[in-house]
């Protein structure tokens, strides 16, 4: 019997945690690459250089799943209101929203008579979950999970700071603010190419997107390094 179906995997289901995810590696990389880049330009030595490290981690990763918890909590709660609103709407006024949703349709290039079964039919079925979708852009795969989006934050943010921590910790006296900073940028850019190959978007201009945003973080932080170092 010839297959009428085949099994689809879609790449929006991952945009929840993927956002999140490259958000907290990049940040890791490039705050706390940064962050030893300039303490190394100020003349700090290893220990120096461990214990911002290690600081930088630890803030950072409490930072990024506190701010994305909050903010996505805040997506959360506005879109938990919009439904709380169009439940109260279909339970009092449900021809107008039957109206409504046919006017989506109509304007999606349905006939009004096709429209007009297709808002019955949907609405017969799941008024509430079709108004989420089709009215206020409110799906399963794009809802906001503010624990999913804090942890993986936090997560990925602690696993790309770990990197130029640890190549600062194994490179040789003297020389950690180049060390760092080469092996970051081509942390970044294989970040990039993960990134994009995870969303399906093209590889060269994510990785050099990241790259460019992490040598300029690095090169300015290395600049203040070198005023305050001077400076003390």
């Amino acid at each position: 019997m010839p297959r009428t179906t085949h099994p689809e995997r879609h790449r929006t289901e991952r945009i929840g945690w993927l956002r999140a995810a490259v958000l907290g590696a990049n940040d890791g990389i490039v705050s706390t690459a940064s962050l030893l880049v300039g303490v190394a330009a100020a003349g700090g030595g290893h220990g120096e250089l461990m214990v911002a490290g290690v600081a930088g981690l630890v803030a950072g990763a409490m930072s990024m799943a506190a701010g994305e918890y909050v903010s996505v909590s805040s997506q959360s709660d506005t879109e938990r209101a919009d439904l709380d609103r169009e439940r109260a709407e279909l339970d009092t006024e449900p021809e107008l929203e039957l109206r409504e949703l046919k006017a989506i349709y109509v304007s999606r290039g349905l006939t009004p008579e096709l429209a007009g079964q297709v808002a019955q039919q949907l609405m017969a079925h799941d008024a509430l979950g079709a108004h989420a979708r089709d009215e206020l852009g409110i799906s399963t795969a794009l809802s906001a999970r503010p624990a999913q989006a804090a942890l993986t934050s936090a997560v990925t943010f602690a696993a790309g700071a770990a990197l130029p921590l640890a190549a600062a910790l194994a490179s040789p006296v003297g020389s950690a603010g180049p060390t760092v900073a080469g092996t970051s940028l081509l942390f970044l850019t294989a970040l990039g190419a993960i990134g994009a190959r995870t969303g399906g978007a093209p590889l060269g201009r994510a990785s050099l997107r990241v790259l460019f945003w992490g040598a300029l973080a690095m090169a300015l932080t290395a600049g203040a390094g070198k005023l305050f170092g001077a400076a003390i």
